[in-house]
């Protein structure tokens, strides 16, 4: 296995998936903790039909925390995918040109990928300060506007910052990687 201090590096992980740094792996690997929130999802649905129909008792806060929880879950896909190089990619294109080509593809994509994320990231935190501040200045968090009215339309935009932060953090690693990428081992076959 390859050192995990070296953010180069590219392991094939179990799925036959490839994991090119250390960031890559610590993501691709919290994602199978965090597959937890579709089971406890799936529970506080039980919950609530059991409580609405059996019990004739609805909750008033079932559906809006199954809706953040799955709206999170989304969310944190991102960063998983690209962890775990599952992203969108044209394969007729990728695959039929020589490595050094695809390492080219590689670097362009990282840079017009990084330029996206930088702007989703400013919107993102545009969001954030709306959603987390009221005109004053003052730390009020967005609510749902609902009787319960929790938090999580403030604490999902805050989740896409984070996400879009993240992203472009994985991002930079896999362009340094592209850079040093050496493809003339790879040529001689070709």
């Amino acid at each position: 296995m390859a050192d995990q201090s070296d953010i180069t590096n590219t392991v094939e992980h179990d799925d036959d998936t490839e994991i090119r740094t250390g960031l890559d792996r610590a993501v691709s690997g919290s994602s199978k903790f965090l597959a937890w929130a579709i089971f406890a999802a799936f529970l506080i649905t039980v919950v609530e039909v059991f409580a609405r129909y059996v019990l004739n008792s609805p909750t008033f806060w079932a559906h809006e925390t199954t809706s953040f929880l799955i709206a999170a879950i989304f969310l944190i896909g991102g960063p998983v995918a690209l962890a775990r190089d599952r992203h969108i990619r044209v394969r007729m294109i990728y695959d039929s040109v020589n490595p050094k080509r695809r390492r080219m593809l590689d670097i362009f994509n990282s840079i017009i990928a990084l330029m996206f994320f930088a702007g989703l990231a400013f919107a993102s935190w545009v969001m954030v300060e709306k959603s987390w501040f009221n005109p004053s200045g003052a730390l009020h968090l967005e609510g749902t506007g609902t009787s319960w009215n929790p938090p999580t339309p403030a604490l999902l935009k805050l989740l896409v910052l984070l996400c879009v932060a993240l992203m472009f953090v994985q991002t930079v690693f896999h362009l340094i990687a592209a850079i040093r990428r050496d493809t003339s081992v790879s040529e001689e076959g070709k």
